[in-house]
């Protein structure tokens, strides 16, 4: 039974909340504040909480990206994709960048990799058949560069 205390300081009910949900899976500040304000009013309390959680460490938007983008590139996405859904997140493009930016050979090795696994290790047999694998590339967020390269050399 919660104390008389805690049901008066709305910052502890929001902490935790907020504690919950990141022990479900990272979120970033713009995620969590906004699940947060769903269920509370006093958005100056919400902001000491998730600055406090900030201080603390429990609540991280470098850590997130990083989760997020290792995440996404073993689910087979590429880099403007996962900009995309970062910023949709709140995260700066600056941060984003930083954890986006390994290098074309790389996104190439990923991106043929996730050719090999949906389409086989077979070549395209006519144009009708690139134009299918260069839709689904650019649509798992692979810049058109990229797919020129891995379909055409």
């Amino acid at each position: 039974m919660p104390s008389d205390e805690a049901t008066l300081d709305p910052a502890l009910e929001i902490e935790a909340s907020a504690i919950r949900l990141l022990a479900q899976r990272e979120h970033s500040r713009c995620e969590l504040s906004a699940k947060l304000a769903r269920r509370c009013d006093d958005t100056d309390a919400l902001r000491r909480v998730l600055n406090d959680l900030e201080r603390r460490g429990l609540l991280s938007d470098r850590r997130f990206t990083e989760h997020y983008v290792a995440m996404r590139m073993r689910r087979g996405y590429g880099p403007l994709r996962i900009r995309a859904e970062l910023r949709e997140r709140g995260i700066d493009g600056e941060l984003a960048e930083s954890h986006l930016d390994l290098g074309q050979e790389d996104w190439l090795t990923q991106l043929r990799e996730v050719a090999a696994q949906h389409f086989g290790q077979e070549a395209a047999a006519n144009q009708k058949e690139q134009a299918k694998r260069a839709r689904f590339l650019q649509y798992r967020g692979f810049p058109e560069s990229l797919v020129r390269h891995y379909l055409w050399g």
